[in-house]
């Protein structure tokens, strides 16, 4: 009987790693674009009438200033970090791997179950060529029940968030006990999802304590995600002069 490549002695893993160091250099770029966002065109809409007012202005900063960026491209990309980072660590911890990897597969598919920007889109095309009050109400409502059962808010959005970043902290942890990864990576990975999952769980009590706690784990990503691209970059070197 063949032998699947992944599980044969001679799979080399370069591709899969350079995938997943392309995919965390995505991810770094994602939350910089997401703050250059925000100071050009604005914090995301809280309201769908907010959101109709911006598109109808200007569809470009509707798209950006929605959950476009961060949902496709930083949540997305976990499909190419996750992959790469449970090659890497099957040995030190099958099971913890397994499971971390497991979660934030889970975690992604909710996400993206429960992105709203298209529907959104779509709303407010037809709530601006809209004429009667009526009909323009009938949109507003709709708009703010898709953003309700959006990606911020919904009880799906809120298990995919415990799940991502509690896949975020297992894999740290493994981290630490391998050689692939520097400590700074595994560290800066333990402490940024860490801090996320403390304000994600926070947030729908006690959101004025959830904002500080926010503002304090984005540095941590943006020293994560290069790390991580580091550290991909070098094992898919290492993995050509091993095969």
């Amino acid at each position: 009987m063949n032998q699947s490549p992944l599980n044969s002695e001679s799979f080399n893993p370069k591709s899969l790693y350079t995938i997943g160091g392309v995919a965390a250099l995505v991810q770094f770029a994602a939350i910089l674009s997401a703050i250059v966002v925000a100071v050009i065109f604005g914090a995301r809409p809280t309201s769908a009438e907010e959101f109709f007012t911006i598109q109808h202005g200007n569809p470009l900063a509707a798209l950006l200033r929605g959950d476009f960026l961060l949902m496709f491209f930083l949540i997305g990309a976990y499909l190419g970090t996750f992959p790469a980072l449970w090659w890497a660590l099957r040995r030190v911890n099958p099971v913890a791997a397994t499971f971390a990897a497991l979660l934030t597969g889970i975690a992604v598919i909710l996400s993206f179950s429960g992105e709203s920007t298209f529907a959104l889109l779509r709303l407010g095309d037809i709530y601006n060529a809209s004429v009667s009050a009526a009909e323009r109400a009938q949109f507003l409502a709709a708009g703010d029940a898709v953003m309700v059962a959006g990606w911020w808010t919904s009880t799906g959005s809120y298990v995919a968030g415990i799940f991502l970043q509690g896949g975020g902290i297992i894999i740290s942890l493994v981290m630490l006990r391998s050689r692939d990864f520097s400590k700074v990576t595994a560290i800066t990975g333990l402490l940024g999802n860490a801090l996320d999952l403390t304000q994600h769980i926070l947030h729908p009590f006690a959101p004025s304590i959830s904002a500080p706690i926010q503002m304090l784990m984005g540095p941590f990503y943006l020293v994560w995600f290069p790390m991580l691209a580091r550290d991909f970059f070098r094992l898919a070197k290492a993995s050509i002069t091993a095969g």
